[in-house]
């Protein structure tokens, strides 16, 4: 029998287990529910193209003409799945953000189908196609970002083109690829001009200019065809005219429709932004009155986060409004915050480290239902969950240490067995870690501004050892592993912060006393009448 089984190892067994659980994981990571969602969404995307992209050609009988149309329908298809894999894969992990980006492809196509179909004969028929072009670069420039936008629209633009090209006409208009350049020109001047929408002018302004860009390359196309055609060129200039008319009403369109945008898409604008950020708002004004601490605190952790965006890019206005709002969740147990004690005694010295650890930790949940009952954008909701990520309560679990090191007192009867030591897991928050830059920086922010604030003596070296050392801390906790913030942006997002509380926190002189006003020692604290 040994002639014919192999001698293995223990060790070379639980190499080999480890490695197909490892195995196992991989699979289990590559073949996921989120995954699979998505990949539905994509076949459903392309299930509905290709019926409206062909429509006119089964209209017709021409049912040779389907089969390449849906195999460029579907290489397109393909070529946009790719893309997002690459540069949005939070598309991928959201089924709502997936289900609206093929809902609004979807819908521009058949908007582009039926508008052409419906006004086939007249020359400023694919004037819809450039329309609906420029909605959807405009919308997914509003919703994603400048780069994403480009690529998807012009992803969009070709197929939009094939849905156009088999139109019967019996009149000039644009089509192939004119109409392409066409609708190119203008849904990427409008990813490029619309980085934020923060006044109520922009989109106007966009659309002005996306418009002028419209007029002038459908009239240069249009020229180029009527003269090999030999017509008169004042039809291609009234065409032209018609593109860019449309161009310029798409964008009026959805700056009525921004807020239902917002919501499709889960977003929040500039002008939303700037609309939260407004000290009149229930929640804010709550904060101001309730507790007045820690909105002075919110109000410090805004400014900081925000120069430290802007000082690696990211959208400051973001990180400010989050941190106005990453708080209030404090707003029910006030007086357990240190900022709000007002000079009375801690509250915390008449309960049990465990107990103090519960109320600590709970305002992140208590903050998530306020924002959920006032009705806080998700976008501003994730500083709340995120601004201590999963870090450790030290004060607390420090003192649950020592009270269980500290030996049991002589005048005690009966002796207790030993209790387990306190863990750190018991003691830490829930989380989750920050998912962007953005909730990154403002964690950090919430954590070196109360180091900081606890300094005897406030310079600029010293507050950047503090902040250095409270960055370093964070980054070995693990808090900035799903985040993506590099090294050197966490070195520039020290040195701005470093500046700014140094700047906050800095010495005043005190101002002289006229010789007949006697002299208060506020150092001493005031005794009663009659005594020394």
């Amino acid at each position: 029998m040994g002639l014919f089984t192999k001698k293995t190892s223990p060790r070379r067994t639980l190499v080999r287990k480890s490695m197909s659980a490892e195995r196992g994981l991989r699979t289990g990571r590559f073949i996921d529910t989120d995954v699979i969602a998505s990949a539905m969404i994509w076949l459903l995307f392309v299930v509905l193209s290709i019926p409206i992209v062909s429509f006119d050609l089964t209209q017709q009988g021409r049912y040779r003409a389907v089969v390449p149309t849906s195999v460029i329908v579907l290489l397109i298809a393909v070529a946009a799945g790719v893309y997002i894999w690459h540069y949005q894969k939070r598309i991928v992990k959201s089924r709502s953000r997936g289900f609206a980006l093929a809902g609004l492809l979807v819908l521009m196509l058949a908007v582009t189908k039926i508008g052409v179909l419906s006004t086939g004969q007249e020359y400023w028929a694919t004037s819809w196609a450039t329309g609906a072009a420029v909605a959807a670069a405009i919308i997914m420039t509003t919703a994603y970002d400048q780069r994403f936008a480009i690529g998807m629209a012009a992803l969009y633009c070709v197929l939009a083109s094939f849905a156009v090209r088999s139109s019967q006409n019996n009149s000039y208009q644009l089509e192939g690829i004119n109409l392409l350049v066409t609708m190119a020109a203008g849904g990427i001047t409008c990813c490029f001009l619309l980085k934020e929408i923060r006044t109520r002018m922009k989109l106007l302004q966009v659309s002005v200019v996306a418009a002028l860009v419209v007029f002038v390359t459908a009239a240069s196309v249009g020229c180029l065809s009527l003269l090999g055609r030999g017509d008169t060129l004042g039809v291609g200039f009234v065409a032209a005219g018609h593109h860019a008319l449309a161009t310029f009403l798409v964008g009026l369109l959805i700056q009525s429709l921004l807020p239902v945008i917002e919501k499709v898409f889960r977003i929040a604008t500039s002008m939303t932004l700037l609309d939260y950020s407004d000290a009149n708002q229930p929640l804010l004004k709550r904060l101001a009155m309730e507790a007045p601490g820690t909105f002075s605190h919110s109000l410090l952790i805004g400014s900081i986060a925000e120069a430290a965006a802007a000082s690696i890019g990211c959208n400051g206005l973001l990180c400010r409004v989050g941190a106005y709002y990453h708080d209030i969740g404090k707003l029910n147990k006030p007086r357990y915050f240190v900022e709000n004690e007002m000079g009375s005694a801690s509250r915390h010295k008449e309960l049990s480290p465990a107990m103090s650890q519960l109320i600590i930790v709970g305002h992140v949940k208590d903050g998530i239902e306020m924002a959920k009952e006032y009705g806080l954008p998700s976008v501003l909701r994730q500083f709340i969950e995120t601004h201590h990520g999963t870090t450790l309560v030290e004060p607390f679990y420090n003192e649950a240490k020592k009270q269980h090191e500290a030996p049991a007192s002589k005048g005690s009867s009966a002796r207790k067995p030993k209790e387990a030591p306190p863990r750190e897991s018991e003691f830490r928050y829930a989380g989750p870690r920050p998912l962007t830059k953005e909730a990154g920086i403002v964690m950090l922010a919430d954590a070196v501004e109360g180091a900081v604030r606890s300094l005897p003596e406030v310079t600029l070296a010293k507050v950047e050892v503090v902040v250095h050392n409270m960055a370093m801390r964070r980054l070995q906790d693990g808090q900035f592993d799903e985040c993506d913030l590099s090294l050197r942006e966490l070195s520039q997002i020290g040195a701005s912060m470093s500046k700014t509380l140094a700047a906050h926190y800095h010495g005043r002189i005190a101002y002289p006393s006229a010789p007949d006003v006697p002299q208060i020692d506020v150092s001493q604290p005031k005794q009663a009448d009659g005594k020394k």
